[in-house]
């Protein structure tokens, strides 16, 4: 889906996909998403990105950003939580993943929403949520911009603030995992693996570029 930042006239568009189960243990066991982000827009440092968050961090952005706006926009919801849902329920994970989509499509056409630090670490950046926080707050020795500059770059933090970024709440439905592993141990089960590609044709993209952010994350 395309969308708009109808404040600056400028094409920002965003998938959620590529769902993966993530295993620390036989019994610990949690689903990420891929967000993919194409932009022509000012708002953003980076124009191409690709983070993967879980279903606890998008509930943690919903409410940080109603609290930053100071109520004075009500944010969509979410797809709600569901006691019943299963890692092994296709259904289950492509309605909770579409659900994402158009939550973070809906932000994303408000221009209050775009100025929020805390919305563009989630997007581009592979903080967890304790460093997020603290990012926008300026506690740490690394600016926002910093963050989502060196997205994916493994010596940006020393070895210590590369285990406490895996580090992340557990408050998801089917969710009991603690952090996720720098270097997981399982390995990754994608689901849904036939779902439909996305075409990233928008804004000239080139072939190797579309390729880049159509490809399944490793």
């Amino acid at each position: 889906m395309r969308q708009t930042c109808s404040s600056f006239g400028l094409v920002i568009s965003v998938w959620v996909r590529d769902p993966r189960i993530r295993k620390n243990d036989f019994w610990h066991a949690y689903i990420d998403y891929e967000i993919c982000l194409h932009t022509d827009s000012v708002c953003f440092t980076k124009k191409i990105s690709r983070v993967r968050r879980r279903y606890s961090e998008f509930v943690w952005l919903r409410q940080t950003l109603q609290k930053n706006s100071l109520l004075m926009i009500q944010l969509p919801e979410l797809p709600p939580k569901n006691p019943f849902f299963s890692l092994n329920n296709a259904q289950q994970i492509a309605e909770r993943m579409a659900g994402l989509q158009k939550f973070l499509e809906q932000i994303l056409q408000s221009p209050l929403l775009l100025s929020d630090s805390c919305l563009h670490l989630f997007l581009q950046s592979e903080l967890c949520v304790s460093k997020m926080e603290a990012c926008a707050a300026g506690k740490t020795h690394y600016s926002v911009a910093q963050a989502v500059q060196h997205c994916g770059r493994r010596r940006f933090l020393s070895e210590g603030d590369l285990q406490n970024d895996r580090c992340i709440s557990c408050d998801s439905d089917s969710d009991s995992s603690e952090c996720r592993d720098q270097e997981p141990r399982v390995k990754d089960v994608a689901i849904n693996k036939n779902e439909s590609t996305a075409s990233f044709d928008l804004m000239g993209t080139s072939q190797e570029e579309r390729l880049s952010c159509s490809s399944g994350s490793t």
